[in-house]
């Protein structure tokens, strides 16, 4: 098993992504996000491995990949399709940079997915950019 690390750009917060994903699932089934490389390890991708999404600069979310095909954009050239499960986990939010195209992510270095019921109280509940900047500014 393998994951992936992407950067969702466009999208401000996982809101817009998942809206985002959802008028695409309904107009051009099954959900999958088109890249420009076709990963050389696709077979480990799709044996449990999910693509982690970087939104506004923290990784937040991730979503199983189902499996990984060859498509072709409108002008006729070839991308990877990676056909995604439509649920959108939360995982424990972690600052990254920027980068292009796709990152392989290996299982013991991705978040831990957030269980429900063990949400964070107080501070811990803020988003880490908010906290992260009311520490910039000596509030925390």
């Amino acid at each position: 098993m393998l994951h992936l690390l992407k950067l969702s750009v466009g999208p401000r917060d996982v809101g817009q992504l998942r809206a985002i994903q959802a008028r695409r699932a309904s107009v051009d089934p099954p959900l999958r996000h088109q890249t420009r490389m076709m990963p050389k390890r696709a077979a480990e991708l799709c044996e449990g491995g999910s693509i982690y999404w970087v939104v506004a600069g923290f990784i937040q979310v991730r979503q199983r990949i189902l499996d990984v095909i060859e498509e072709a954009w409108d002008d006729g050239t070839r991308c990877a399709g990676l056909v995604l499960d439509p649920e959108l986990v939360p995982v424990a939010a972690r600052q990254t940079k920027a980068f292009q195209g796709w990152r392989y992510l290996a299982p013991d270095a991705a978040p831990a997915d957030v269980v429900a019921g063990s949400e964070a109280l107080g501070t811990d509940a803020m988003p880490e950019a908010l906290r992260a900047e009311l520490r910039a500014l000596g509030l925390l």
